[in-house]
């Protein structure tokens, strides 16, 4: 008997016991399904979160945090100098392995307004031009501030999509798209000019609504095509692009001289940064960058360590555990399910062996062997774990559709190969192992005992 014969034969036992064989392959059909879509739906969250993580900087944007100093300094605590515009001097001329040095001061709980409409902004930050290198962005229309800008700290500003459809109405509420260049609108309080306008920035999910929306016949003639943008954060997922596009950045000095008043007894304004971010030339330099950095940063703070790095390999070693861990979870959901599909298969196999004990005493009757009957068991087995594969990988991808409209990412599941490979692999492996049983038990029965068996 070869084994194009055996397969042949289990695939007739299968066949003629259909329903029986569709329920049995049930238990695999789900544990396939559950595998591939598990599979496809981490790697869509994956894939949003190393696209927020890129949307954000990038892996080689350090951040030079304040913190408290240490225990062996707290009586140099009331001397701590923090982030100032003399550390961004001293990191660009004493630190060559640092490619980009960016300072930025926040302008904290300010509200943006254009007559009766507001808006609260994700950031609203005074910066250097290094900024747009910093963070990547881009500024589609208009310009960013200059060096005369910056120094008679002009009241001018760069402002995301998000505030533009705020302040100004979304393409969608008008019917066109607005470019705010030249408009005036109130930062707390205060009126500032828009100069420039950043690029609208999405991530996977709404680019695809995107280019349906252009696909899509116009309702109305003249009508914009574009799609229906949600404002602020609740949009699911590409927090990291609704961030950016609620941002408004104005020259450094602006925010230091207008927002950043700190009620000394002198009256000068607070010298301190709220923020210093950093890039290296080289990632594989990273540990030496910080060091040269940190050595600059302790001269000019008097050897007082209030100061700390963070960067972003935290972020992707986050990234990473999130990741392994929803595999694990995944992985062990869909293997409960094909272990019970796996009993169902030994079940119905030894109900086919008692069903067909004549027949196997008849073939060993004929000459048939004891390794040959093994063969034919764990043959129909493995076929019908593997039809149940199959139909499993069939009703995954309507599973994947599902995901893709409840998933909390923005980013539309993927389906690999590798994902549908291991599942098929781990079914015939099931289907080996659930077979054994019964195929040892069919192998050992007496020619005898089975043409007797009534």
């Amino acid at each position: 008997m070869n084994l194009i014969n055996t397969i042949v034969i289990g695939l007739k036992e299968i066949w003629a016991h259909k329903f029986r064989s569709l329920l049995t392959m049930f238990g695999i059909v789900l544990g396939v399904a559950s595998l591939v879509g598990m599979s496809a739906l981490i790697k869509g969250m994956e894939n949003g979160m190393r696209e927020s993580m890129v949307a954000m900087g990038g892996a080689d944007k350090v951040l030079l945090e304040a913190q408290a100093v240490p225990a062996y300094q707290d009586h140099l605590a009331d001397q701590a100098p923090g982030r100032t515009i003399r550390d961004v001097f001293a990191l660009r001329e004493g630190a060559p392995l640092l490619r980009v040095v960016s300072p930025e001061m926040t302008v904290p709980e300010v509200i943006l307004t254009r007559g009766e409409k507001a808006c609260d902004p994700s950031e609203c930050v005074g910066a250097w031009p290094e900024v747009l290198e910093m963070n990547l962005h881009t500024v589609e229309h208009g310009r960013f501030f200059n060096a005369i800008d910056e120094e008679r700290a002009h009241a001018v500003c760069v402002v995301g999509t998000g505030i533009r459809d705020a302040l100004f109405g979304s393409p969608d509420e008008i019917g066109r798209e607005i470019i705010p260049i030249g408009e005036k609108i109130q930062i707390g309080g205060q009126p500032f000019t828009i100069v420039g306008m950043f690029q609208h920035y999405m991530g996977e999910q709404e680019a695809k609504e995107r280019a349906l929306a252009r696909r899509t016949p116009k309702a109305e003639p003249g009508s914009f095509q574009g799609p229906k943008r949600q404002k602020g954060w609740g949009k699911r997922g590409g927090w990291a692009f609704s961030r950016k596009n609620m941002t408004v950045y104005m020259p450094l000095n602006t925010a230091w001289v207008r927002f950043r008043i700190a009620g000394d007894l002198d009256g000068i304004p607070d010298p301190r940064l709220s923020d210093i971010d950093i890039k290296v030339r080289d990632l594989s330099n990273l540990e030496a960058a910080l060091q040269q950095a940190r050595n600059v940063l302790l001269v000019t703070h008097n050897g007082i360590e209030d100061f700390n790095f963070r960067t972003q390999e935290n972020q992707v070693e986050s990234i990473n555990k999130q990741i392994e861990n929803a595999r694990m979870s995944g992985g062990i959901i869909a293997g409960i399910s094909l272990l019970v599909g796996g009993i169902g298969i030994m079940n119905i196999m030894l109900a086919s062996i008692n069903e067909r004990i004549r027949e196997i005493g008849t073939c060993k009757a004929l000459g048939a062997t004891g390794t040959e009957i093994f063969i034919q068991i764990i043959v129909e087995s493995v076929v019908l774990s593997i039809l149940g594969a199959l139909l499993g990988l069939l009703a995954s991808g309507g599973l994947v559709e599902v995901l893709g409209l409840i998933s909390p990412t923005g980013n539309t599941p993927v389906v690999t190969w590798q994902s549908q490979a291991i599942a098929v692999a781990f079914s015939a492996g099931v289907g080996i192992v659930a077979g054994l049983f019964p195929a040892v038990k069919a192998a050992r029965l007496s020619p005898i005992q089975a043409l007797r068996y009534e």
